[in-house]
């Protein structure tokens, strides 16, 4: 996948067409200064942005593979386009989510993309390690990544409801721990 070549193409027609929208997942993190390696592009879009989203990703080339109450997704069978996965935004916690989000620069200062907030990106990876326990470790290292680099700036609090919402308390205390000791 081409990423650059795709959020210059994607991220004008959000703004365009005033498409609510946050990037998540790994590039959301290299977003916030946290490298990791990721195959496609995440976003969490407004449920009521759909619509409008079918057409901007049909015009560009892509095919709506699957969608269901809470995520779709699109991809091409061009190889430089690649996948697209969405989130819907539609309950408060992820709208508050969308509100939050932040522009910030990459490609050098080229472009310029609304992102999920550190506090959201954990958030949402607290839910994916809550819906699939085989991804704790992996999702707990990227939560201590941004913690370590954030816990002076982060809202702990926030942090805390997630952990709290998901029932995950003890992953909670545990990397408290491990930053305490740090």
């Amino acid at each position: 996948m081409n990423f650059e070549l795709v959020l210059e193409n994607l991220i004008p027609e959000f703004e365009k067409n005033r498409i609510r929208y946050a990037l998540i997942g790994g590039f959301a993190l290299g977003a916030w200064g946290i490298p990791r390696a990721t195959m496609d592009l995440d976003f969490l879009i407004h449920k009521k942005d759909l619509n409008k989203l079918d057409e901007i990703l049909t015009k560009m080339g892509y095919k709506l593979r699957f969608r269901s109450e809470n995520v779709s997704q699109y991809k091409s069978n061009k190889k430089d386009l690649g996948s697209l996965d969405f989130l819907h935004a539609f309950r408060e916690i992820s709208l508050k989510m969308l509100a939050r989000a932040e522009f910030k620069d990459v490609r050098r200062g080229k472009l310029s993309i609304k992102v999920a907030r550190p506090e959201d990106i954990i958030g949402l990876k607290i839910q994916a390690m809550a819906n699939d326990p085989q991804r704790k470790l992996k999702e707990l290292a990227d939560i201590e990544a941004i913690l370590r680099l954030y816990k002076r700036k982060i809202n702990w609090k926030l942090i805390q409801e997630y952990f709290q919402l998901f029932k995950l308390e003890d992953e909670f205390k545990f990397l408290m721990q491990v930053l305490k000791n740090a």
